[in-house]
C-alpha cells in the first residue's frame, strides 16, 4: 500500500498527531510533578515524624529526671538502649562520662551545647554473656540527635538511626521512577491509540471524497453508531453530498428540458425563415414567416427570461433590493389587473386582502410571483356545461407570526404525488406540450418564496388547487 510511506514520513504534519502529543506532555508534566510532589512530602512527613518521636522521648525523660531522680532516668534510659530498633541513647556525667546507653562514639559539639545534630556513629555493641566473639563490630550509620542537659547537670542525648529512613525514602524515589516510566509508556500507547483511531477516520473521508472526485456520486461518508463529533461531521457532509447529487440531476433535467423545449420552436423559426427565401413564396408568406418568427422569438425570450428571474431569485437579493414593501398594495393591484382578463375566460376573481400588511422583500418579485400563480389558474381551468363556473379567490392574510399570500382555483388540482415536482423547472402536468408555457411559473414563485425565507406549498382546495406563499413576517 502507498499509505504507509505517508504515515512515516508525515505522521508528524498531521494535527491529530501533534493535539495527541500535546495532550500527552501536558499529562506527563504534571502527573511527574505531582508525583515528585507526593514523594518530597512523604520524605518530609517521616523526618518530622522522626524529630516528634525524639522530642516526645526527650520530654518524657526529663519529666522522669524531675519527678524521680538521676536512678530512675538511668534505669529508663538503659531499657531504651538495650531495645531493638534505630533508636540511639546516650546518659553521662558531666565530665563525659557514659554512664548507660547504647552509643559512646559523639562529635564534641554534641557536648558543648543543647540542640540537634546529625553525624555518622558506631553504634555500642549491646553486653551478652554467652557471646564468644566481642571483636565483631556493630554496623555504623548516620544519626540524627537530640542533646540536652538534665537538671542534676547529667548529658542526655536521644537520637535516631536515619539509614532505615532514608531507604525507605529511596524506596519512594524508586516507586517515583517506574511510576514515571509508566505514565509515559502508557502515555504513548493510549495516544498512539487514540491517534490511530482519529486518523482512519479522516482517511474515510479523504476515501469517500476520492471516489466522488473520481465520480461516483452516489458514495457516502460512513457513520459509526457512536454518534460522536465524526458521525455529526459526516453525517452533515453526507447531506451536503445529497443535496450536490439533486442539483447535479436537476441541472441534467434542465439541461435536457431546455433542450427538448427551445429544439421546437428553433426548428420552426428555420422552417419557417427557409420557406421564406423560397423564390415561389409571395409577399403573404413572407410576412407570415416574419410574423411567426417574432411570435417564436418572444416565447424563447420569455423564457429565456423567466430562468434569469428564476436565477436571481435563488442567488439571493443584492444589497438595496428589498425595501419596506406593502404586500396588501401589490396583491391588490395584480388582482385588478387580472379581472378583466379572468373575465373574459368566463371566470370570476375574488380577492380578499387585508390592508396594511407590511414585508421588507423586492416588489417585482412577489408580484410576478402572484402573477403567475393567477395565470396558471387560468390556464388550466377546463370550463364545462355542467361544471360551476371557474373562480379564482386571492388572499393576504397574517397567520401567527406569517403572512401568507393565496391564490385558489376550483379547477382540476394537481395529484398529490406532483405537487413536489410541479415547481420543478421545465416541468409540466400537459405531457404533450400543446399549450403554452414553459414549465417554469411555479419554479419561479418557489423561489421567490425562498429568497424571502419563505416557502411556497400546493394544498388541496376540494375541487381545484390552494397555492400558498408562506412567508416570516419579521
Amino acid at each position: 500500500m502507498t499509505r504507509i510511506p505517508f504515515r512515516i514520513g508525515q505522521l508528524w504534519r498531521t494535527t491529530t498527531v501533534r493535539l495527541t502529543a500535546s495532550f500527552i506532555l501536558i499529562f506527563v508534566v504534571f502527573s511527574v510533578l505531582l508525583l515528585a510532589f507526593i514523594t518530597f512530602q512523604s520524605s518530609i512527613v517521616i523526618q518530622r515524624q522522626q524529630a516528634a518521636d525524639i522530642d516526645r522521648e526527650v520530654a518524657r525523660l526529663q519529666r522522669i529526671d524531675k519527678q524521680q531522680g538521676v536512678r530512675a532516668v538511668a534505669m529508663a534510659v538503659g531499657k531504651l538502649a538495650q531495645a531493638p530498633g534505630p533508636g540511639i541513647y546516650y546518659l553521662g556525667d558531666a565530665a563525659g562520662q557514659m554512664v548507660v546507653g547504647n552509643v559512646s562514639d559523639f562529635p564534641v559539639s554534641v557536648f558543648r551545647a543543647d540542640g540537634i545534630y546529625n553525624f555518622s556513629y558506631q553504634r555500642q555493641r549491646p553486653y551478652d554473656p554467652d557471646a564468644t566473639d566481642d571483636t565483631t563490630p556493630f554496623p555504623s550509620g548516620v544519626a540524627v540527635v537530640r542533646s540536652v542537659v538534665l537538671q542534676n547537670g547529667m548529658r542526655l542525648i536521644v537520637g535516631r538511626d536515619v539509614v532505615e529512613r532514608r531507604g525507605f525514602t529511596a524506596i519512594i524515589f524508586q516507586g517515583f521512577f517506574y511510576g514515571v516510566l509508566g505514565i509515559l509508556g502508557l502515555s504513548i500507547v493510549a495516544g498512539a491509540l487514540t491517534a490511530r483511531r482519529v486518523l482512519r477516520r479522516i482517511d474515510a473521508i479523504n476515501a469517500t471524497s476520492t471516489m466522488i472526485m473520481a465520480g461516483n456520486l452516489a458514495k457516502r461518508v460512513p457513520v459509526t453508531k457512536r454518534k460522536d463529533e465524526f458521525d455529526g461531521l459526516a453525517i452533515n457532509l453526507n447531506a451536503m453530498l445529497d443535496r450536490i447529487e439533486q442539483l447535479m440531476q436537476g441541472l441534467k433535467d434542465v439541461t435536457d428540458n431546455v433542450a427538448h423545449d427551445l429544439k421546437t420552436p428553433l426548428t420552426r423559426l428555420r422552417n419557417k425563415a427557409e420557406a421564406a427565401l423560397r423564390d415561389t413564396s409571395g409577399e403573404a408568406e413572407k410576412r407570415e414567416a416574419l410574423e411567426t418568427t417574432i411570435s417564436e422569438s418572444d416565447k424563447l425570450i420569455r423564457t429565456f427570461n423567466a430562468l434569469l428571474m428564476i436565477a436571481r431569485a435563488e442567488a439571493g437579493a443584492p444589497s438595496g433590493a428589498l425595501t419596506d414593501v406593502d404586500i396588501s398594495a401589490v396583491v391588490a393591484d395584480m388582482a385588478e389587473l387580472y379581472a378583466p382578463v379572468a373575465e373574459d375566460a368566463e371566470m370570476t376573481l375574488e380577492t380578499n386582502v387585508v390592508e396594511g400588511i407590511r414585508l421588507r422583500a423586492n416588489r417585482e418579485l412577489i408580484g410576478q410571483a402572484v402573477v403567475n400563480l393567477v395565470e396558471n389558474a387560468m390556464k388550466y381551468w377546463e370550463p364545462a356545461g355542467s361544471a360551476a363556473p371557474g373562480k379564482i379567490a386571492v388572499s393576504v392574510r397574517r397567520f401567527g407570526g406569517r403572512i401568507l399570500i393565496e391564490v385558489a382555483d376550483n379547477g382540476p388540482g394537481i395529484p398529490a404525488d406532483e405537487r413536489e415536482n410541479v415547481v420543478q423547472r421545465f416541468v409540466r402536468l400537459e405531457k404533450s406540450r400543446t399549450e403554452p408555457g414553459s414549465g417554469l411559473g411555479l419554479s419561479l414563485v418557489a423561489a421567490v418564496a425562498h429568497l424571502h425565507r419563505g416557502i411556497f406549498r400546493i394544498e388541496d382546495n376540494v375541487p381545484g388547487v390552494r397555492a400558498i406563499i408562506d412567508l416570516p413576517a419579521a
